[in-house]
């Protein structure tokens, strides 16, 4: 059987590789981290990965607006091949690769305009503005998955909880037809919740002040996923914060995460669509 080959980008600020490595490694993926500066030297090594990992960090410090510095390399600057990475991930997306972007990742791929991506184009559509708290937040937030739309399969987990800590989370919609298409495709795929499960509209549950109680965000396609929390970060009972009640509660508890059941799911459902053909040359983005 063969491993499912995932990248893993470092560099330029990004922080959060090794742990996301080792969650894709514990979920039975080949994790490889690669600077995304050898990504831009030999993008064809998108070739054999079915998952395309942007982690969190603080890519270019932030300083421009989070993940805005790396969304514009990524868009812009003009590979050895004439072509953009953006086109060279715009054709493994269509080859049937996943991308996922968590934190500092899915703020770059939502300026890059892969999240939500209605019109197909490429063009933001959503930003990830300021937490209305005004201030960095660092919590475990409740969340929800869709059981309907393009990201449904991650719905067999219920309820999860996931660590979150960013200061620029906060899902805002560029117009009223973008989040009107982001409802009725369902393609806000994970939500801050109440502990009833009712969407959380107040803080501390909703931790940024997200429209729709948004925490994460998946395409059309249902191949590009992004999210706001951390799933890297629970990968082990012994990393959540009541670990010890839980197991007080029930000892048999396994010593499994909320985060690595997630990371598992994406890397079912990307090795079951991986089509390995080489990447076809696709019209600069």
């Amino acid at each position: 059987m063969t491993v499912p080959q995932v990248i893993v980008l470092a560099g330029l600020g990004i922080n959060c590789e090794r742990e996301t490595a080792a969650a894709f490694r514990m979920a039975g993926a080949d994790a490889d981290i690669v600077h995304i500066n050898a990504l831009c030297a030999d993008a064809t090594r998108l070739r054999d990965a079915v998952v395309l990992a942007f982690p969190g960090g603080f890519s270019f410090g932030d300083q421009l607006g989070a993940g805005q510095a790396l969304a514009n390399r990524i868009r812009h600057r003009a590979l050895t091949d004439g072509r953009t990475l953006l086109a060279h991930i715009a054709s493994f997306i269509e080859n049937g690769g996943y991308v996922l972007g968590v934190c500092n990742g899915f703020q770059v791929l939502a300026k890059l305009g892969l999240l939500p991506n209605i019109g197909g184009t490429c063009t933001q559509e959503v930003a990830l503005a300021h937490n209305a708290s005004g201030r960095f937040e660092n919590r475990w937030c409740r969340l929800l998955p869709a059981c309907e739309g393009p990201a449904a399969p991650f719905g067999a987990l219920g309820m999860i909880e996931l660590p979150s800590r960013h200061g620029e989370g906060r899902v805002v919609f560029r117009d009223a037809a973008i989040r009107h298409e982001v409802i009725e495709r369902s393609l806000n795929w994970l939500t801050y919740v109440e502990a009833d499960g009712r969407p959380a509209t107040g803080f501390p549950e909703n931790p940024n002040g997200a429209d729709l109680a948004c925490a994460g965000l998946t395409d059309v396609s249902g191949r590009v996923i992004g999210l706001m929390p951390h799933p890297e970060a629970f990968v082990s009972l012994y990393t959540h914060y009541d670990w010890s009640g839980t197991l007080r509660s029930d000892p048999d508890t396994p010593d499994i995460g909320d985060g690595l059941h997630l990371i598992r799911i994406l890397v079912h459902k990307a090795s079951a669509a991986h089509k390995a053909p080489p990447i076809a040359a696709k019209e600069e983005l």
